[in-house]
């Protein structure tokens, strides 16, 4: 990209690169084997590891969906039609959570009624939420239980580590937010009215047995819907398609727009986590963003776009003629659509995609970082006092022979915005969804590109010796390398040494 012009050269591509540092929890929990690493060619023709978070989060998907491909599952069950995984295998999602760890937590944790935690019924048709105020107790919490009532976690990454490294994990494959929700059902009983979602839904059976149904969209405006619907009475839900009873291990996944019940069978309860993802992020979304931003260009660069409307134009327009055939009216047909045409060279489909990815910036969850990681990032370096308190600098850390890369491949997004280049990240995101502003770091156009070559090199590591960027040094792209470090958002090869 020529940043001083801001005119955009280049666009990330989706899923460029794989990954290869695999986090122990899941290699532990999932058995899944470890191919060779595989080498890929860099821009400047050398070769470099295929790796990094991407390949991370494939890992996690697989382990999910297994036995099914990753790749057959976006072929034909993707958006499309819902897949369930019998396994025979309690023991498969147990390390995720367990009965015992909610009650730890209940225990020793401050959970909120209504903002971390509900407490609902169904009975009769009808659902209700029966919260308390304040924290909920464990005492609390299981005495509802004890009554019928369903637990529902709302933001269990808060509480749960490995939750929070799933859903922090395959955020870098889907590339916008992926969330958790966790229930717990009582014996006979169910917690929520037929309805549907728009998301698309991973179902983890963890503990006990649960009975879905599931049943098609009932009308075209239903199918990917954009918003959640509201509760169906059962004639309304209809037969079902799908009636399947889920046990440890099992898995179901549905697209949005799929309406769905479910309750626990007779003398079983049901731990179930439920991963969401793909909530408005559809061609629509992107649509609403680049039209009206298309349009407004349009408008300032082509006087065709500015052209009076042809006279007499009501007499032949409009619901009262939307019948009558003529050549005026077609003609008008003809030169709207030479204009939606038109339309198409003005949009500005990189900035459009750059402000959904800096939303998701700050819909993200923080990444999850190994103790290998931690010891190669700016954390890992305590700072000094003085006895009268002034703070020691740091001394020099890095050479132009240091090699850093970006600590995740969406770490950051690069975005023109207000006549400058800003750096939008999530690193230091709260685990709670929005709970701050957006963060970003403003940049000099000058040094810009030293970002995006870390961009398009991930998951090489680079020295600024290797930068070879036209019109910037070695030392200037050492020192944006390091400040980028310092805020967190790239780590180094090897851990670093004073020198």
């Amino acid at each position: 990209m020529d940043y001083l012009t801001g005119q955009s050269s280049w666009f990330v591509l989706v899923l460029d690169n794989l990954a290869q540092i695999i986090f122990r929890e899941f290699s532990a929990m999932n058995g899944v084997k470890k191919g060779k690493s595989r080498k890929r060619k860099s821009s400047e023709g050398a070769e470099k590891p295929a790796g990094g978070s991407v390949n991370d989060a494939l890992e996690v998907l697989q382990w999910i969906l297994s036995p099914v491909s990753v790749e057959d599952f976006q072929k034909s069950y993707w958006e499309q039609k819902s897949l369930y995984v019998k396994r025979n295998n309690p023991l498969y999602f147990k390390k995720i959570t367990s009965l015992k760890q909610i009650d730890e937590i209940l225990r020793n944790e401050s959970v909120l009624f209504t903002e971390n935690i509900d407490i609902t019924s169904y009975t009769n048709g009808e659902r209700k939420t029966l919260n308390g105020t304040g924290r909920a107790t464990a005492t609390n919490v299981w005495e509802s239980y004890n009554e019928g009532c369903s637990v529902r976690f709302l933001n269990p990454q808060i509480f749960f580590k490995e939750i929070h490294l799933m859903d922090a994990t395959l955020q870098e494959y889907f590339e916008c937010m992926v969330g958790s929700n966790m229930y717990l059902t009582p014996p006979n009983s169910q917690g929520f009215a037929p309805h549907y979602d728009d998301i698309e839904a991973f179902i983890l059976q963890i503990e006990g047995k649960k009975r879905w149904r599931l049943y098609e969209p009932r009308t075209p405006e239903e199918y990917l819907p954009r918003v959640s619907s509201r509760n169906f009475t059962q004639e309304e839900a209809g037969e079902p398609f799908m009636d399947v009873v889920l046990e440890p291990g099992d898995l179901l996944y549905f697209p949005r727009g799929t309406i769905h019940q479910a309750h626990t069978v007779q003398d079983h309860h049901s731990l179930h986590i439920t991963i969401s993802t793909y909530q408005k992020y559809s061609w629509a979304d992107f649509l609403e963003r680049v039209v009206p931003a298309a349009l407004e260009i349009a408008i300032q660069s082509d006087p065709e776009f500015r052209r009076g409307l042809p006279l007499g134009l009501a007499s032949y327009t409009g619901v009262t003629h939307s019948d009558i055939k003529c050549e005026k009216r077609e003609e008008f047909r003809q030169k709207s659509k030479e204009f939606f045409a038109k339309l198409f060279k003005y949009a500005p489909m990189d900035d459009a995609v750059d402000q959904m990815q800096k939303n998701f910036q700050h819909d993200a969850l923080p990444p999850v970082l190994s103790d290998s990681e931690k010891r190669r990032t700016v954390t890992s370096r305590p700072n000094k006092f003085r006895d009268n308190g002034a703070l020691v600098p740091r001394g020099k850390i890095f050479t132009i022979n240091t090699r850093f890369r970006m600590l995740r491949k969406n770490i950051f997004r690069i975005v023109m915005e207000e006549e400058s280049v800003r750096l939008y990240y999530h690193v230091n995101n709260s685990k709670v969804y929005h709970e701050y502003e957006p963060v970003f770091l403003e940049v000099d156009s000058e040094v810009a590109p030293v970002a995006e070559k870390l961009i398009h090199e991930y998951p090489r590591f680079l020295s600024a010796s290797e930068m070879n960027i036209p019109d910037v040094s070695a030392k200037d792209c050492l020192a944006m390398m390091t400040s980028l470090w310092e805020n967190e958002l790239l780590m180094t090869e090897e851990e670093p040494q004073s020198v």
